[in-house]
């Protein structure tokens, strides 16, 4: 029989992975007293929010678009800092510029006003009269599913409805079989506008035509204020991990989670690589929720969640990240190159296939907002399936698909990017096991996903769910909003749950993991 654990100190937490949520949650629970430990696969944090060397220095990989700034300022103030006292965050005056053949740009705003003008010379009055009906229904979703959604622990169906009830523009948005798409075109006559604005389903990891209504509601999100951070996303991750390690929390980087060991049917401690094994009373899990349904982490895990909470899977991504001097087109920080036919685009990734023309996203990552002279780190997005299976030629067709459609129009590079740019689903599949590639967890398709992404708490006591895989979903604020949830389980578990322990008794059968093995020198997007 396995040696028996002392008595498990109640205030110990293990966080699986340094993600942008796994970073949250730990600052949030060091902030309550809680002695934590961050196990993490790979040499430094960030999760999907990596970089790869390039001759212009570190290149993002993964997300790049920082909203919702408050979320990041709270955690600095939860240590008595201040973010700006250690990493810059430049606003945007631009939101993106959007490109189509044969047309001229649009660039967004922060300002109402400012895009109700710029519509009006890109498309006319009627447009910009349609948009503006827009904006302002857009605006009365983020408020009627803020707090009822995104600010709860779980979604909750009555509030939604009180909210909803006193904004009766909403409505049409919340009707069964409305789908971001056509609710666009009940707005909109211009197929650019329908197709500018339907791109914001992409950010979730879904398709305009079957991605819900609701999701207008990112406009007004992004139109709240968009940042630039200084050096590249990933330069906020190392942030939050230097902020955490003034706290008292502890890294252990290069370390693969192998198994979830519980006693008496409770969270006792997380087995790692080697057979070591780490005692906590809780342990908060950010990464895919999918691995824990797979039993990547164990048989007490598999069953902390339903597999419906993890399926069916996002969209997934061909990512081109390097640094290179770029000549012709005039770019900003964020640059969207629209496809001709956006069927083209979305029906093949509906078909498991990637797309011949693909809408391309451009970050230039260091214009915030003028270009620095010499060569600059770019980051290129193509949407794509999940488990889109590896072929010889992937990389010369994607490449194809990429810099012949960005030379049509104008925008060259040199040097061009050689093939270790280039990240693909399975690439993200390998990275984050379970994944599938998918890069934003369960898919948000269909009028209810929001309400069937898994939350925070778990069937399991002690594990608790944080990332961009669980409740409030995907993206860089989403992941750390989720970290408040996570925190606050554990607060009411600590509050109600009973002070003596059962002990620890590691042994048993681990089920082997690639779950946290350090990642590729590729690039990913989130």
């Amino acid at each position: 029989m396995a040696k028996q654990h002392a008595p498990l100190d109640n205030d110990t937490a293990i966080v699986i992975g340094a993600g942008m949520g796994g970073l949250a949650a730990a600052i949030r629970l060091a902030a309550m007293g809680l002695a934590v430990t961050v196990i993490e696969s790979a040499d430094t944090p960030g999760g999907k929010a990596r970089a790869i060397a390039s001759p212009a220095g570190p290149v993002d990989t993964g997300p790049t678009v920082l909203t919702m700034r408050g979320e990041f300022d709270d955690l600095f103030a939860l240590a008595g800092q201040s973010l700006d006292d250690h990493i810059r965050l430049i606003p945007q005056p631009i939101l993106a510029r959007h490109w189509w053949q044969g047309s001229p740009t649009l660039d967004l705003f922060p300002e109402t006003e400012a895009n109700i003008d710029a519509i009006h010379a890109f498309a006319g009055p009627r447009e910009a009269a349609a948009f503006a009906r827009f904006d302002r229904m857009a605006q009365d979703l983020l408020a009627a599913f803020d707090a009822p959604v995104m600010r709860a622990a779980r979604p909750n169906l009555m509030q939604i409805a009180k909210a909803a009830a006193a904004r009766p523009r909403i409505w049409p948005a919340l009707l069964p079989g409305i789908s971001l798409e056509r609710l666009l075109r009940l707005h909109f006559r211009d197929p650019r506008l329908i197709q500018l604005f339907a791109r914001y389903a992409t950010y979730v990891g879904g398709r305009p035509r079957h991605a819900p209504g609701v999701l207008a509601l990112i406009w007004r999100a992004e139109a709240q204020g968009v940042w630039a951070v200084e050096g590249g996303m990933h330069s906020l991750a190392a942030a939050l991990a230097r902020l955490a390690t003034a706290m008292g929390v502890r890294f252990q980087y290069a370390t693969r989670a192998r198994r979830i060991v519980t006693q008496q049917g409770r969270v006792t401690a997380v087995e790692v690589e080697g057979g070591h094994t780490l005692r906590c009373r809780y342990c908060i899990f950010n990464g895919d929720p999918a691995a824990l349904t797979d039993g990547l982490l164990g048989p007490a895990a598999q069953t902390a969640i339903a597999t419906a909470k993890t399926t069916p899977r996002s969209l997934s991504a061909q990512v081109w990240a390097f640094a290179a001097t770029p000549q012709g087109a005039d770019l900003t920080h964020h640059n969207v190159f629209f496809t001709d036919d956006p069927k083209a685009e979305f029906g093949p990734i509906g078909r498991g296939q990637p797309a011949e023309q693909p809408t391309l996203y451009v970050c230039a990552q260091d214009r915030t907002p003028t270009a620095p002279p010499g060569p600059e780190r770019f980051e290129i997005i193509l949407n794509a399936p999940p488990n889109l299976a590896p072929t010889p030629d992937e990389e010369p067709r994607c490449r194809q698909r990429t810099f012949p459609r960005l030379r049509s129009f104008g925008l060259t590079f040199s040097p061009d990017p050689d093939a270790t740019a280039l990240t693909t689903p399975s690439h993200l599949a390998q990275m984050y096991p379970a994944s599938q590639g998918a890069i934003y967890g369960r898919s948000p398709e269909g009028l209810l996903a929001a309400f069937q992404r898994p939350t925070a708490q778990t069937r399991l006591p002690g594990l608790v769910l944080a990332g961009g895989g669980a409740h409030p979903g995907a993206g860089v604020p989403m992941a750390a909003l989720s970290a408040r949830h996570a925190a606050e389980a554990i607060r009411q578990d600590r509050i109600s749950g009973s002070r003596s322990m059962p002990m620890a008794m590691p042994g048993g059968t681990s089920t082997g993991s690639a779950l946290t093995a350090p990642a590729p020198s590729r690039s990913s997007p989130s």
